[in-house]
């Protein structure tokens, strides 16, 4: 699979679209159900806690928002992964019942942006008629978005006909891309997570459009292939996420490229751009070799593959599998052609750039210092202007530089104490070395502190084009360590991830 662009995510809102749909002369399709068989449509309210990454030691800061969700199956309600990131308490309702239902999270995906929740006490939907599922609706065909969107308590119906089907990022996470399907129904703040029919069945998710300032009337839906995928995953009780082939690839077009390459026409073949390590395909592709198939399907010279009687992009053939699926490959290598076989895994560096949900800031505090590990919720939080680390965050894919450090420790800021007096210039900055130990990960840098390095009385830390290194007394720094924490009122000097 494509390294995703972070670029063309940021035109991207979670369902904050407010336009309505353009007059059409649509395909006709069959009636939908009556209103009454809506009732499997409940309006999700989520209490929220943001995690506060300026001061990790916080609760966080309190929110709140709403969404839709769809009954699926006994007690089985599907919704948006946004609709219920953070959250800490939810509650359901359907129209016809005011009366609030306490609900959980099953199971969440953020790579895919869908999320199962069920009722505390699942009896007041044992009546209920879960939704049955369709298919890829065609091109003008006329669907109906269903949910809660802002402006009322009440269910809201709106019509749009599909007037496009592609591959395109994600906006939840802002790293992952998979199939959507572009529609012009009013997709409003609120709808996210409910269901989009066409014949009385679901045929997709409504989660996200363009704001009016960028495209009018554009919203977007997760297609039932992503969604069974989803339902598939977490069979075994668990989510997986997404595998990943990890790579890039360019177009083979000009004719003279093509002759060059040893291809014989047809329109076979994609340029393999750039392998990722790390990633399924690392150590078995290299950049310049050309993709001529997967699974046996022929790549085109652009990218696209038929897939399932359609022409998508080939990263369609990928999406489909499971970790430690078996994914076929035939290319040329330098002329010749060969066949391999790539099992297939998540690329865990990429997550670092996207945003993160539902986990608790990670963070060592000492004398002061407050160190975190490098991540997207991490800079924009900080406003990160140090350029070694703003390099280091932007390149750290294009560049490879996960490679050598697989998780970047930030030093974030400085708790102004007399045992750290002139040090607030070092904050924002990369620490490489401490004591003599290399820094690979926070959790080296506990490690690290309480190393005694070839000046046993001193901390030592080295930052990333830093000219000198910051110094602190030992034994001040250490008698100064309760006093600050006492200071700012941080009750754990330490959190470095669950066990």
């Amino acid at each position: 699979m494509k390294i995703r662009s972070l670029v063309s995510t940021l035109a991207l809102l979670a369902l904050c679209i407010s336009s309505s749909a353009q007059e059409t002369a649509p395909t006709p399709v069959a009636a939908e159900p009556p209103t009454d068989e809506w009732e499997g449509i409940v309006n999700i309210d989520a209490s929220v806690l943001l995690p506060d990454y300026r001061e990790p030691w916080n609760a966080g800061e309190p929110s709140g928002g709403s969404g839709t969700g769809f009954l699926i199956g006994k007690n089985r309600f599907l919704t948006n992964a946004h609709v219920v990131s953070n959250a800490t308490k939810l509650v359901i309702r359907t129209t016809n019942d005011p009366e609030p239902h306490p609900a959980r999270i099953v199971h969440v995906a953020h790579d895919c942006d869908l999320a199962i929740l069920e009722a505390e006490d699942g009896k007041a939907f044992e009546k209920l008629k879960p939704f049955d599922f369709g298919g890829i609706p065609k091109l003008n065909t006329e669907v109906i978005a269903v949910g809660y969107p802002i402006g009322g308590d009440r269910i809201s119906v709106t019509r749009g006909v599909v007037s496009r089907i592609d591959f395109r990022p994600f906006s939840h996470t802002q790293v992952d891309s998979h199939l959507a399907i572009q529609v012009d129904a009013a997709i409003n703040p609120g709808n996210s997570g409910g269901p989009v029919l066409q014949g009385g069945k679901v045929v997709g998710v409504a989660f996200q459009g363009f704001s009016g300032r960028v495209a009018q009337n554009v919203g977007y839906i997760i297609p039932v292939p992503v969604i069974h995928r989803f339902l598939k995953d977490v069979e075994d009780g668990k989510y997986d996420h997404y595998v990943d082939l990890a790579i890039s690839d360019f177009p083979i077009e000009n004719s003279a490229q093509r002759k060059a390459l040893g291809l014989n026409g047809g329109g076979i073949g994609v340029m393999v751009a750039d392998v990722e390590p790390a990633g399924s395909a690392g150590g078995i592709l290299k950049r310049g070799d050309v993709l001529l198939s997967m699974d046996g399907n022929p790549v085109l010279n652009n990218g696209l593959i038929r897939f399932e009687g359609e022409l998508m992009d080939m990263n369609e053939v990928v999406e489909r599998k499971f970790a430690g699926d078996k994914l076929e490959l035939a290319y040329l290598h330098e002329g010749k052609e060969t066949k391999t076989t790539v099992t297939l895994k998540r690329f865990d560096p990429y997550v670092k750039l996207g945003e993160q949900y539902n986990q608790r800031p990670r963070y060592l505090v000492y004398a002061g210092l407050v160190f975190q590990p490098m991540d997207k919720n991490l800079m924009d939080a900080h406003q990160m202007r140090d350029p070694a680390t703003n390099y280091m965050f932007d390149n750290y894919l294009t560049e490879k530089l996960y490679v050598q450090n697989p998780e970047p420790v930030i030093l974030t800021s400085v708790l102004t104490d007399e045992v750290n007096t002139y040090l607030a210039p070092y904050a924002q900055s990369l620490v490489e070395e401490i004591n003599g130990v290399k820094i690979k990960g926070l959790k080296d840098v506990q490690t690290a502190l309480a190393t005694k390095g070839d000046k046993p009385d001193f901390i030592v830390i080295k930052l990333l084009e830093k000219g000198r290194p910051l110094v602190l007394k030992r034994d001040i720094a250490d008698a100064a360590h309760p006093r600050i924490m006492q200071t700012y009122n941080i009750s754990e000097d330490a959190y470095l991830g669950a066990e």
